[in-house]
């Protein structure tokens, strides 16, 4: 997307994806510093019947592209885990929110959690309550810690940004080795907003 400035715009819709609570997170970059345009939590525990939750997901991720015209979604994959049940459910979010970014021609990104984890902490193992606290730190303002889904969600669009950005190597990179986000921020601070 050009801005009528000329200046680029690319946008990121990240999706936690969930058939409970489905967290969002619509990001900017616009040279080389990431915006948050919009996110939230689709709370969807009050209604009873699933194919109307998957409805209801759809819907959603297809106003949010309509409304902010991003190009790529980055959503983060179904874990294995014990609950095979809790597990389809997520899948089925999941293809959802991937059926509407297709349907509206947005290239598709998809991120284990580990991936999440280890690309905005350093750490794959990282609780997503650290992973919030470094999402604070990159945007330098207050998310609300309350709604881990829709920060999950945020971490997705972030992945996606920090992945395709370090595969391009930037007049601006450093050429130290990070061996942690904080060497990261220290020597990439106009990477941050």
């Amino acid at each position: 997307m050009h801005l009528k400035s000329g200046i680029h715009e690319r946008r990121i819709l990240g999706v936690d994806p969930g058939t409970n609570f489905l967290g969002y997170a619509l990001i900017s970059i616009r040279d080389k510093k990431i915006y948050i345009m919009e996110m939230g939590t689709l709370k969807l525990n009050h209604i009873e019947e699933h194919h109307k939750r998957l409805e209801r997901i759809f819907n959603k991720i297809t106003s949010l592209i309509d409304a902010y015209k991003p190009q790529e979604l980055s959503v983060e994959a179904p874990f294995f885990g014990k609950n095979v049940q809790s597990m389809l459910k997520l899948g089925r979010a999941q293809g959802a929110s991937m059926l509407a970014a297709t349907l509206k021609n947005l290239v598709i990104h998809e991120y284990a959690p580990k991936a999440i984890k280890k690309s905005i902490t350093g750490n794959g193992n990282a609780s997503k309550e650290q992973v919030a606290s470094m999402l604070i730190q990159i945007f330098g303002r207050n998310l609300d810690l309350k709604e881990l889904d829709m920060t999950d969600a945020l971490g997705a669009a972030v992945c996606h940004y920090f992945q395709q950005s370090s595969k391009v190597p930037t007049s601006n990179s450093s050429s130290k080795k990070s061996n942690s986000w904080g060497d990261f921020i220290k020597n990439n601070p106009n990477r941050l907003k």
